[in-house]
């Protein structure tokens, strides 16, 4: 393959990588050197020490001194002897001899783009493909063979011709000599971070070296001290170093892509960008759908299959086009309801999004007429055996409470439909329930009068476009208030096509804030109407008066929810101490904290419990695990340890009750509209009978 040109973007984050690593590897030597030094005179102070007077408190003085150089030396040192090595456990290798068709088209990959055959191939669960090696500080200095994976999730969602694509992308990374540089970046980006926060080894050793003596103990404090002081210099430099590394990662992933054009056109590799989301998300739901079904001993003997199921069952719910047992994802489909005028340059994202890279990837005018659109499951000499191994690697980790059996497939598409129905809202609405709720009006006063409208004006595209406009533009000012608050740091950002800084946050923010209020009242005004259509609809046909009650007990659940979750949400920061170091004083001081919010949990969970409207939703196990956490008062801290087993109650007890409430929400919003839905019936019913 020819010799891709670097854009002026790649060349001039390469230059700003490359500065970024020189910046890191001065400041990193002159830490070195005053290290060495420290090392040097605490060591000959040691020395000194015992030499002058020798006894047993100089002897460990002198030790504790001549430790104290040496701490912080091996704190600067111990990345040399740390190596990153990616955990294969959930990955099952294959041979040229076990799928002769797809390691020949890995290995014309490989020549195509001018790179090296990989050194192992593996089969994973997921919707992804990557190239991996283990890593370590040497790597930057020695060649590595790199590793490929390849998700069964992907190829069971892609073409032959996207497969390669996805490939070829993969190993574009590694094919020309500028994409060393990132490599480097990387690889000092690791450095830094063992440095700054993979501490475990070395904070237990040096906790083991204070416990061996009090004089000791001295000396480990001042290098703790000294060590934070480093600590602090190269925080600033991670920062510098990984911005770069982010940047620089950016203009990689567009340069793979047109590697990836080079070898089969842009267009197979923009069609599986496209689908990967709805492929991913498809895979998530047959994950989940499993999850529920552990209690009753069921689960999947080739998750594949039901997944395709899934993907095309999804597409056909919103309407994709589906060629060859593929969705066919346009842009449009994939932005239909994002609104955001606001457009902010994430200096942190390691990828560029989708669209910036359909954009780049349609710029190369790069085609390709000679395509396979067989699926990429063909380059398998047995899918459905290699589907089923797979399969059953994923719930070999399950635990189960009987003995387990496979749900066929059939039963399958009948319960995930089901589960889908019952968990999502009728077409009739438009998608204009689907993110927002009803918002609250005083129903008693609402005139009676009614406007002459019909059913599909209330949920027309017009409305819809407000609806999601609305949403878009709360989030827009959410995120310019992260701004403001130098949360995100941005200096400049564009809204509406127009460029602004820090300073003029707050004056846009309120013109925005202005434009979401006379939007909200706009689609507070159609909710009113559509009450208004249902109430008529409901009279006319002399039903009994169900809903206003029902709106009622929406609106009172909606008002409520935000109390009875702020519980949650509390206990969750409260307890966001148990992943750090704490000191012990302060570990009992925030579980005393915890024990008032725990009242307040435990009356919420009874609540729950008692009542009715929960039911279809407390599994036998959710039910277990609340009553266990109120069987008396947990303690979570004692002898100078925590206790995992009654911590891990406590937050089973948390996610449970914050699953039932976002449950019964749900539970009472589609109650509402199903009913709005059975009034729909009626009337064309009648209609039928007139």
């Amino acid at each position: 393959m020819k010799e891709i040109k670097i854009s002026s973007e790649f060349r001039t984050q390469t230059t700003k990588a490359v500065l970024s690593i020189a910046f890191f590897i001065l400041t990193y030597l002159l830490l070195l050197v005053l290290a060495v030094g420290l090392t040097f005179l605490c060591v000959y102070g040691g020395i000194v020490l015992i030499a002058v007077r020798p006894m047993f408190i100089t002897i460990a003085l002198g030790i504790g001194l001549a430790s104290l150089g040496v701490l912080v030396l091996f704190f600067l040192l111990k990345f040399i002897f740390k190596s990153h090595k990616i955990d294969r456990s959930h990955l099952t290798e294959i041979k040229q001899s076990d799928e002769p068709k797809l390691f020949k088209m890995i290995d014309d990959i490989v020549k195509e783009v001018g790179t090296n055959f990989p050194k192992k191939v593996y089969l994973s669960s997921d919707v992804n493909a990557a190239v991996f090696y283990d890593s370590s500080f040497w790597s930057m200095f020695f060649p590595i063979k790199k590793n490929l994976q390849i998700g069964l999730g992907l190829v069971n969602t892609v073409t032959q011709s996207e497969l390669k694509a996805i490939l070829s992308h993969e190993f574009g990374h590694f094919s020309q000599k500028t994409m060393k540089v990132g490599s480097y970046v990387y690889n000092v980006n690791q450095v830094i971070f063992n440095l700054l926060y993979d501490n475990e080894s070395y904070d237990n050793i040096l906790q083991k070296w204070a416990n061996v003596s009090g004089y000791f103990s001295i000396f480990v404090i001042v290098a703790i001290k000294i060590i934070k002081g480093i600590k602090w210099v190269l925080r600033q430099i991670y920062g510098v170093v990984n911005i770069s590394y982010m940047a620089l990662s950016r203009e990689m992933e567009f340069h793979a892509d047109e590697i990836a054009a080079n070898v089969t056109g842009y267009e197979p590799l923009k069609k599986s960008l496209l689908r990967l989301s709805l492929a991913n998300h498809s895979l998530n739901s047959v994950l989940s759908f499993y999850d529920r079904k552990i209690a009753e001993n069921k689960k999947s003997e080739n998750i594949y299959k039901e997944h395709l199921f899934v993907t095309n069952f999804i597409a056909r719910d919103i309407d994709i086009e589906i060629t060859n047992n593929f969705p066919q994802i346009s842009e449009k489909e994939l932005n239909k309801f994002n609104k955001s005028k606001l457009v902010v340059k994430d200096q942190w994202a390691s990828h560029p999004s989708t669209e910036d890279r359909i954009v780049m990837l349609e710029k190369t005018g790069l085609s390709s007429t000679n395509l396979n659109s067989e699926p990429a499951n063909l380059l398998f000499s047995n899918i459905e055996k290699t589907q089923k191994v797979i399969t059953q690697k994923i719930f070999n980790d399950v635990v189960y409470s009987g003995e387990c059996s496979v749900l066929n497939f059939e039963m399958f598409q009948s319960n995930f439909k089901e589960d889908f129905l019952r968990n999502t809202f009728s077409k009739v609405y438009n998608s204009y329930y689907d993110n927002k709720n009803p918002l609250f009006f005083d129903i008693q006063n609402i005139d009676e009068s009614t406007k002459i409208i019909e059913l599909e004006d209330l949920f027309s595209e017009d409305i819809i476009e407000e609806v999601y406009t609305a949403i878009s533009l709360q989030n827009d000012i959410e995120s310019i208030k992260l701004i403001s608050n130098n949360t995100y740091e941005v200096k400049t950002f564009d809204y509406d096509g127009i460029k602004y800084s820090k300073k003029d946050c707050k004056s846009l923010i309120s013109k925005l804030e202005k434009e979401l209020e006379l939007l909200t009242e706009k689609i507070k005004t159609n909710d009113i109407e559509i009450f208004k259509y249902f109430r008529s609809v409901e009279q006319k046909a002399n039903l009994n008066p169900s809903l206003e009650q029902l709106y009622n007990h929406f609106f009172n659940y909606d008002k409520e929810f935000d109390a009875k979750y702020d519980v949650y949400i509390l206990l969750s920061n409260e307890l966001q101490f148990v992943n750090y170091t704490t000191t012990f004083e302060q570990i009992r001081a925030n579980f005393i904290k915890v024990e008032a919010l725990e009242i307040r949990l435990k009356k919420g969970i009874s609540e729950i419990l008692e009542s009715q409207y929960y039911t279809t939703e407390i599994t036998k196990e959710i039910k277990e695990n609340l009553e266990l956490y109120l069987t008396k008062k947990w303690q979570y801290f004692g002898n100078e340890k925590y206790f995992d087993k009654n911590l891990e109650i406590l937050f089973s007890a948390m996610n449970n009750y914050a699953f039932l409430l976002s449950r019964g929400y749900f539970l009472t919003k589609l109650k509402l509209l199903k009913y709005q839905e059975e009034l729909i019936k009626t009337t064309h019913n009648s209609s039928l009978a007139n």
